[in-house]
Formats: C-alpha cells, structure tokens, sequence
C-alpha cells in the first residue's frame, strides 16, 4: 500500500543522541496541563545507557505511543516522564536514569520498519511497566480520515496541534550555543501543507507549516503526537525535518492507515506483545 519516496530518503531524521535529540516544538507556547498524556522517553541499550529522547503519548493507561526511530535497536527499554516541566526540575525527577515519578517500559518497533527508510512505517510503541492512569488518553484516528484534508490556501486551512519536549530554536553548528533545548512541553498549531503527494509524502505521512504564525517542530519532539484540530485524536507522529534548523517544514508520519491502525490494535486487545 505504502509506495517509497526518493525524496524522502534524502531528508534529516529528527533522531540524535541524549544531548541533541529527536525533534520538537518551535514557536510554540508552554503546554502546561493542556495535554498530560504526552510524555517525554529516554530509551536505553541492553546495558542500560541512555540513547535518545523522543515525545509520544499515552493511548491508554500501559500502552505509549511514539516513532519507530525512537523504539528501533539498541533501544530495549525506556523511562517516561509526563511532568509538563522536566527542565527545571532535572535533579529531582532522575532525568535521564528515571525516578519516583518515571514509569519504565519495554520498547516495540512496527515489523515493517526498517532504518534505511524509516519514514515508511515509523510507529514504535512503549508498553509501561506500571499502568499511568489519566482522565483521558489519546485517541486513535478512523481509518484514512486524513485522505479528506486538502491544503487550502484560504482562511480555513486544516490545523494541527502538535505537542512536545525540546528544542524550540535551532541554529547552524557555528551558532549552536544558541540552541533553545528545554525539556518542557510545548504546544504549536500547525497547518497542513502536503499529502498524499506522489514522490513527496506518498500516502503514509505529510508535511505541516513551520514558522513563527504556526509554530512547528524541531530536534526533542520525533514520535509525538500531532493531534487533528483541536481534538485529541492522533493524526500522525512527529518523523522527519528537511530543514536542519527546523524551518519551513515538519514531517509526520501518519497513523490512520490500516496496517498501522491494525499493529496499534493489536497492543490494545492484549495480541501484542
């Protein structure tokens, strides 16, 4: 079903070590207790050594959404941490090692995925240890509801809320300490741009606005929710930039194709793992 995009095989994956990782919110506000469902993940080796961070989002009480670049090997494990500020806070929520507040996890990756061309199935799922219970979860999608979204160029475009942990400005590697790389979660509202463009975003991802209207995401946000409207319901996770500062443009992977929604499901009915 899904067709391979040569374009996107030459883009950045929003994917690096625990100092200047996966992507996140730019332009954006502070989320606050808007969404607490979203998490931020560290994931680990079989030894026990951090790898990266991502964002993702709790779907029900066990079972934490995210990208599969964020759950692919070495990564066994992972802590998550749903506190809407971890910055500030680092020393007394064991951040990265996890503490009293992190809840740990057994990491999962689609089966179809595959490194060399992440974007075509990048879904991985964390199932907790310990179930974290909240008064609502993120919520899947119907199948192909998104193929219905058109870009407009007109005052009723199709707007996303996209929400995560890290960095909200990026800079060229000569300017780097400029970085703004807080682990708070933030909220931005960006808008559709592409989909089901044959060559571009093929028919399992699309790409969103990234700008100071918008907002948009950037490296600290991969595998985090990018919600339809103002709902709670999952169009897509965070996956790719083509920009290395972050602007322009934000890939998502989408999650409302069967295959995807089946895999989910599948955790969901107690078949996985």
């Amino acid at each position: 079903m899904k067709k391979i995009s040569l374009t996107l095989v030459l883009v950045l994956v929003l994917l690096f070590g625990i100092v200047g990782a996966a992507s996140a919110i730019t332009y954006g506000t502070e989320d606050g207790e808007g969404h607490p469902y979203v998490g931020l993940m560290v994931a680990f080796d079989e030894t026990g050594a951090p790898l990266w961070r991502c964002s993702g989002t709790l779907i029900s009480p066990t079972l934490y959404l995210t990208a599969g670049h964020c759950t692919e090997a070495p990564a066994v494990r992972a802590e998550v941490w749903f506190e809407a500020d971890i910055q500030n806070y680092m020393e007394e929520l064991g951040y990265p090692y996890g503490g009293d507040t992190s809840i740990g996890g057994t990491t999962y990756t689609h089966p179809q995925f595959d490194p060399a061309a992440f974007y075509l199935y990048d879904l991985g799922m964390v199932v907790l240890d310990e179930p974290v219970y909240k008064d609502t979860y993120g919520q899947l999608p119907e199948p192909n509801v998104l193929d219905a979204l058109k870009p407009k160029r007109t005052q009723e475009k199709a707007m996303f809320t996209a929400v995560g942990y890290g960095l909200q400005e990026s800079f060229p590697d000569a300017a780097a300490w400029k970085d703004v790389s807080n682990k708070i979660r933030m909220v931005a509202y960006p808008e559709l741009l592409i989909i089901n463009a044959p060559g571009m975003t093929g028919d399992y991802s699309m790409v969103l606005s990234n700008n100071p209207m918008t907002g948009g995401t950037c490296y600290g946000d991969s595998g985090g929710p990018n919600f339809i409207g103002e709902s709670n319901v999952i169009g897509g996770v965070t996956s790719f930039g083509i920009n290395p500062r972050c602007a322009g443009t934000g890939g998502v992977y989408r999650i409302d194709r069967t295959d995807d929604l089946n895999w989910i499901n599948a955790f969901l009915a107690g078949a996985l793992p």
